[in-house]
């Protein structure tokens, strides 16, 4: 029996060849609709040179298990889990590496109601039964067909997130970075068009292109946001978006060119859930937490913090109602959309809060900067992270005034507080550090434990 390194804690994501292959493909795939008991199942693919012989495979391995496939073809992980709820499917798989580097390759898989894959039990079954291959007898019956239903139903989902009626002429410059959202995007435009939605578009690099020729889309790399940011600029735009390979990021810059960390996204996202929804629990991660809590607390809701990763903030709306999760890695969920991730939905929202407010998204953020700096995550690539871990603790524990364990190490220092815990898909410590109106503290602080971490 061959151990399969491509399983990480939540997805599948391998290097091609050697941890994924289509053979490899096929085993997880069948091994997961067996251990799901599954009998339709959603498909789709990213733009990645590899992706469409991936899916071709994970389509053979669901119909040797005798299992209905919706086609997608190529499309976002959101329209992935959307179709997997909206035709009552028994799971979906997105064949996709996102912001991976070009010869990674890999898969995001959701059972029933386009609900997560619990890493204890589902997750390790699909694993164990693709590595032993101790596979049931095939199936009759499994075919695929192509749900060419599933863009237009996604589109009316989207857009019942926003009141079209308050939008304002606004001029946005959006980049897709060569990778799936071109297609998705020009969908969710016509339909605005059609709506007569007074919006104008200039778009950057948008036809899929799996070999990327502007580079990896990943627009959350300091290096990849002067693209967005200059072209905004030139463009005169009122803002700009941009998006990761599959989509389910978005990243937000102003008229001014400048990238708006995630999050005071979620911050604004909250207050636009709050709005519409008084008195609503709104989820986060535990990294950077401050703004986000003031902001829910002020304006009457509950906030809640998860766990790390899409997985747990998924599972924390299913499990507490909460109209909205954000996180500062600029996935953003929704209670509405099956409690999964889109790229898509964020935009729109800001858009409808400019509008409403009659401001720029420069006006909505630069005082929520300024009253609680961040440094953004820095990542550190350590040979032992828990021994660093302890060396952290073992120095500032005794001088914190609080100390939270939800995900990895973090301590409140009174006027500043910092998160420092491992990757779950890379070998990494990520550092976060924020500060209450003193960002020459929060400079100080990371060198302080850059000191700590890198001794």
């Amino acid at each position: 029996m061959t151990a399969l390194t491509c399983f990480k804690a939540y997805d599948i994501r391998g290097r091609l060849g050697e941890e994924l292959n289509e053979a490899v493909a096929q085993r997880i795939a069948r091994a997961f609709a067996e251990v799901l008991g599954a009998e339709r199942v959603v498909v789709g693919r990213d733009c990645r040179t590899s992706s469409e012989a991936l899916a071709d495979a994970v389509k053979a391995g669901l119909m040797e298990a005798g299992v209905e496939v919706l086609d997608l073809g190529l499309c976002g992980t959101e329209e992935m889990y959307h179709a997997t709820a909206y035709f009552e499917a028994d799971g979906g798989i997105e064949v996709t590496a996102s912001h991976n580097p070009m010869d990674y390759n890999g898969m995001k898989m959701v059972r029933a109601g386009a609900a997560p894959l619990d890493a204890a039990t589902g997750l390790a079954q699909i694993r164990a039964l693709a590595e032993s291959q101790n596979f049931a007898p095939a199936k009759p019956g499994g075919e695929v067909r192509q749900a060419k239903a599933a863009r237009g139903a996604y589109v009316r989902a989207v857009l019942s997130f926003i009141d079209l009626p308050v939008l304002r002429p606004m001029k946005i410059l959006v980049n897709a970075g060569n990778g799936a959202a071109g297609p998705t995007f020009d969908a969710i435009a016509e339909a605005l068009s059609k709506k007569r939605a007074p919006l104008s578009f200039i778009c950057l690099n948008h036809e899929p292109d799996g070999s990327f020729p502007n580079g990896i889309p990943n627009p959350l790399l300091p290096e990849n946001q002067p693209a967005t940011a200059q072209a905004v600029l030139a463009a005169g735009a009122d803002m700009g978006i941009a998006w990761d390979g599959d989509f389910d990021r978005c990243f937000l810059f102003d008229h001014l060119g400048r990238f708006i960390p995630g999050e005071y996204v979620v911050g604004l996202l909250a207050e636009i859930f709050l709005a519409k929804n008084k008195g609503a629990s709104i989820v986060h991660d535990p990294r950077i937490i401050w703004n986000t809590q003031e902001i829910v607390t002020r304006l009457g809701g509950t906030p809640i913090m998860a766990r790390t990763g899409h997985a747990y903030l998924k599972q924390a709306l299913r499990d507490t109602g909460a109209v909205y999760g954000g996180e500062m890695s600029a996935h953003h969920y929704f209670r509405d959309f099956a409690c999964c991730d889109s790229g898509m939905i964020p935009w729109l929202l800001i858009v409808e809060l400019m509008s409403r407010r009659g401001v720029t998204l420069a006006d909505l953020v630069t005082e929520r900067m300024a009253a609680f700096p961040s440094s953004g995550e820095i990542n550190f690539r350590v040979a032992d992270a828990e021994a660093v871990l302890e060396r952290v603790l073992a120095v500032m524990a005794p001088k914190a005034v609080a100390r939270d364990n939800t995900d990895g190490l973090s301590l409140d220092m009174g006027g500043w507080r910092f998160s420092l815990r491992s990757s779950n898909t890379e070998p990494l410590l990520r550092l976060n550090v924020e500060s209450r109106g003193n960002s020459v503290r929060v400079a100080q602080a990371v060198a302080e434990l850059r000191a700590l971490i890198e001794a």
